[in-house]
């Protein structure tokens, strides 16, 4: 099998193949749990398609790498193999699949929670990246800014070894999960993640020194506030849950005309 592209070579694609059987199965199984059309993103060699095809649900395949997508569709011919970019390709299935091409992990994830086409995602990403946006260790700024639209999961941890070429950094089995009704409204969304960026940003040694100089509250009025919505003066933004981000977008402007302004 040609390993070049017109992209160059596996390494240009940031190609690192998923060569451990009880992992892919795991992914499978993943996908089983949920319902509606598949789209995997960076199909590669089928190591993933080829058992997802078994499934007998709708499926289509993207790959950038038009030598392993020619190879697919004569290898399966009931399943749609599309030469196509995932950073451009409309994420258009209910359900999204694929082992993620490490150095684009976080621009794929961006895409793929800026969009409302699809219900379910499970990935195979970089580690850190994983466990970030599962929230083990606290929550990043990303994933707080998504929290309300969606649910996050950490399964298991990827070894390199379990690739090939092995890659730098081990991976991670990360599902998304879309809400059946959204915290926050879809309407408030940007003003929701413009706050919550000021928020992580903003300066101080607790939440209430960070919300005194976010939403311009007296230091008393933050602490009360924050205490309403069930969060300790001194948590920091990494330690609120999903609820309490979207107790406090909801509290914040009314008391202060910060937020949804």
């Amino acid at each position: 099998m040609p390993t070049r592209s017109h992209h160059g070579g596996r390494h240009e694609l940031g190609q690192n193949f998923l060569v451990h059987r009880p992992t892919i199965d795991r992914l499978v199984a993943l996908v089983v749990a949920t319902d509606g059309p598949v789209l995997e993103i960076g199909a590669g060699d089928g190591a993933l398609t080829v058992p997802l095809a078994r499934l007998g649900r709708d499926l289509t395949a993207l790959d950038l790498d038009e030598r392993r997508v020619r190879a697919l569709r004569r290898r399966l011919p009931t399943v749609r193999v599309e030469h196509a970019d995932v950073l451009r390709h409309p994420l258009d299935r209910p359900v999204v699949v694929g082992n993620v091409p490490f150095h684009l992990t976080t621009p794929v994830l961006r895409r793929l929670l800026g969009r409302d086409t699809w219900r379910h995602a499970v990935l195979l990403t970089q580690w850190e990246v994983a466990r970030k946006r599962a929230g083990v260790g606290g929550a990043t700024m990303m994933t707080a800014q998504a929290a309300p639209w969606f649910t996050f999961a950490l399964h298991d941890r990827v070894p390199a070894r379990h690739f090939r070429p092995v890659p730098g950094v081990d991976g991670g089995l990360l599902t998304a999960t879309r809400r059946p009704e959204p915290l926050v409204p879809a309407r408030e969304r940007r003003a929701y993640e413009a706050f919550v960026r000021r928020v992580f940003t903003g300066r101080g040694r607790s939440l209430a020194d960070v919300l005194t100089g976010a939403a311009g509250l007296p230091r008393r009025a933050s602490a009360t506030l924050l205490a309403d919505c069930g969060v300790t003066a001194r948590a920091l933004p990494r330690d609120l849950r999903a609820e309490q981000w979207a107790r406090l977008w909801r509290a914040v402007p009314r008391r202060s005309g910060v937020g949804r302004a």
